[in-house]
């Protein structure tokens, strides 16, 4: 089957930094989907894996955002069926879904929105996952719960993960939300996701939520250059804040910034709980079916900007190049093979 991947670790613009290669057909175990893939969306863990890789001369197929149809069911699986239409982020320890055919475990499988395209709801499930679990699960807000005089300050909202950010966070009843964008294209996205005001992250955060009437936050979800953002957002948060970071940092950060706050500093991973086996990792697909859920039911909409082509190499090094970039508004999509 087609596939695409990468041998050893190149600079984008190298044309061998993604290959095509044909592979065997993979075969699902007892809890698995195999699944054959429709559309993917490309996230910056893709291009970090890439430039990771070993030259170890094994061929790693990259690719955790699929959009597909169920095509063979392990022996332990119940909740699904042949033909139907799932989408799903998958798991770093087993190979990526830039191919053709993809085995993924079935618990963190979710029956994708009836109202979307395969390529509508490609770009949602590890962005969706990302921002659920960390205004939910690390940051303790509800969907169903007033959030009180509560302020969020997203870093980065106009990116994959800040635009579902933004939706599930303006879910929250009571809760004040504030992105950052630093272009008119990227803050008239967070305005259009329904941020109830957008501000510059290169600019004096501070500031300009003071000049709009805003106290500081007490929860900040930091999505990009964490080195940068962290030492001013640290002065910037409330007293007994939770600031949640999803990216890592190149130097260590000083968590002391934080102690005269009783500030907490959370991190959110999505791979967490499929990367270590955890014993709640089926909540991923109960995510993906309450988003789906609120997808079709015209709460959320799908953050995929542009579909950029074919599932190959050439186009999967334009999408690598458009992230690394920092540059990127919305979700970047390709289709078919």
């Amino acid at each position: 089957m087609k596939s695409v991947g990468v041998l050893n670790a190149l600079p984008i613009e190298d044309p061998e930094s993604l290959i095509e290669r044909d592979i065997p057909e993979p075969l699902p175990g007892a809890g698995d989907l195999l699944v054959r893939v429709q559309a993917v969306s490309v996230n910056p863990a893709d291009y970090r894996q890439r430039r990771r890789k070993q030259d170890d001369g094994r061929f790693e197929v990259l690719g955790w955002d699929v959009a597909g149809e169920v095509v063979g069911l392990g022996a332990d699986v119940s909740g699904f069926a042949i033909g139907d239409a799932v989408y799903y982020a998958g798991d770093l320890s087993r190979p990526g879904a830039n191919s053709e055919l993809h085995v993924v475990e079935a618990v963190i499988v979710g029956q994708r929105p009836k109202s979307l395209s395969s390529e509508r709801a490609a770009a949602l499930p590890l962005t969706a996952l990302t921002a659920w679990e960390a205004l939910i699960d690390r940051m303790g807000l509800s969907l169903q719960a007033s959030a009180g005089k509560h302020t969020l300050l997203i870093v980065g909202g106009a990116g994959g993960v800040g635009s579902m950010a933004i939706q599930l966070a303006c879910q929250v009843p009571g809760l004040t939300v504030v992105a950052t964008a630093s272009r008119p294209e990227s803050r008239a996205w967070c305005e259009e996701l329904g941020a109830h005001a957008v501000i510059d992250h290169f600019g004096d955060m501070g500031a300009q939520l003071k000049a709009l009437g805003l106290a500081a936050p007490d929860l900040i979800l930091l999505l990009n250059d964490p080195d940068r953002h962290y030492p001013a957002l640290a002065e910037l948060i409330a007293p007994q804040g939770k600031l949640c970071c999803i990216v890592p940092f190149a130097a260590s950060p000083d968590l002391n910034l934080l102690m005269r706050k009783s500030a907490s500093f959370l991190w959110e991973f999505m791979f967490t709980r499929s990367l270590f086996s955890t014993a709640d990792r089926a909540r991923q697909g109960e995510i993906l079916n309450r988003v789906a859920a609120m997808v079709d039911g015209g709460q959320l909409v799908s953050t995929a900007s542009q579909v950029l082509g074919p599932i190959d190499a050439a186009t999967l090094r334009t999408a690598h190049r458009q992230l690394e970039s920092g540059r990127t508004v919305g979700k970047l999509v390709l289709s078919g093979f």
